[in-house]
C-alpha cells in the first residue's frame, strides 16, 4: 500500500507526521470520493513529487475518472485563485477588490462531480496555499450546503498533514544530495 510506503519514508524525528498521516487518511470518516479527491488535490498542492507519486495511484483507484479529473482541476484552479485572491486581500488598496478579475474559472461552476466535493477539495487546497478569502468563500458554500464543521476540519487536517509530510520528505531529499 502506498500509504504505508509514504509513512515508512517519514524520518523518526517527524514521528507525529507519520502517526497523523495514518490517522487522517487511514481512519478518515469522509466518504471515499471526498477522501481521495482531497488527498489527490492536496498531494498536488503540496508540490512534493514523493507525496504525489505515492498517493496518486491509490487516489486514482478510489475515484471515478470524473472525480479524478475534478480533483486535479481543483488543485489547478485554486493554485491560480489562491495567488490572485490572497494578493487582493493583502494589498492595502481596497480598490483592487473592485476591479474585474478577468480570469477563467469555469470548472468551479461545472466541475463534473458533486459541487460539495469540489468545494471541499478547493477549500483544502486553499488551506495549503494560505488564501483566507478563498477559505472563507468555500467554507461558506459548504456550510450553506449542510456540510458539518467536522467534515471541513477533516479535509483541512489532510491538507496540513500532506503539506508537512511533503516539506519534510523534500527537505530530507535535498539534504541527501
Amino acid at each position: 500500500m502506498a500509504l504505508d510506503d509514504l509513512k515508512s519514508a517519514v524520518p523518526d524525528y517527524a514521528k507525529d507526521l507519520k502517526l497523523n498521516l495514518g490517522s487522517v487518511i487511514g481512519n478518515s470518516h469522509l466518504p471515499a470520493q471526498q477522501l481521495w479527491g482531497t488527498v489527490l488535490a492536496c498531494a498536488i498542492a503540496s508540490r512534493s513529487p514523493k507525496v504525489l507519486r505515492e498517493l496518486e495511484p491509490e487516489a486514482k483507484a478510489n475515484l471515478s475518472a470524473e472525480a479524478y479529473t475534478a480533483a486535479k482541476s481543483a488543485a489547478a484552479v485554486m493554485a491560480m485563485n489562491n495567488v490572485f485572491y490572497r494578493t487582493r486581500h493583502l494589498l492595502s488598496d481596497p480598490e483592487y477588490g473592485n476591479l474585474r478579475a478577468g480570469l477563467r474559472m469555469n470548472v468551479i461552476g461545472n466541475p463534473g462531480v458533486d459541487k460539495v466535493d469540489f468545494e471541499l477539495w478547493s477549500l483544502a487546497v486553499s488551506a495549503i496555499n494560505g488564501c483566507g478569502m478563498c477559505l472563507d468563500s468555500h467554507e461558506q458554500v459548504l456550510r450553506k450546503a449542510g456540510v458539518e464543521r467536522e467534515t471541513i476540519q477533516e479535509a483541512v487536517k489532510i491538507a496540513a498533514v500532506l503539506q508537512a509530510v511533503g516539506a519534510t520528505l523534500d527537505a530530507e531529499a535535498a539534504l541527501a544530495e
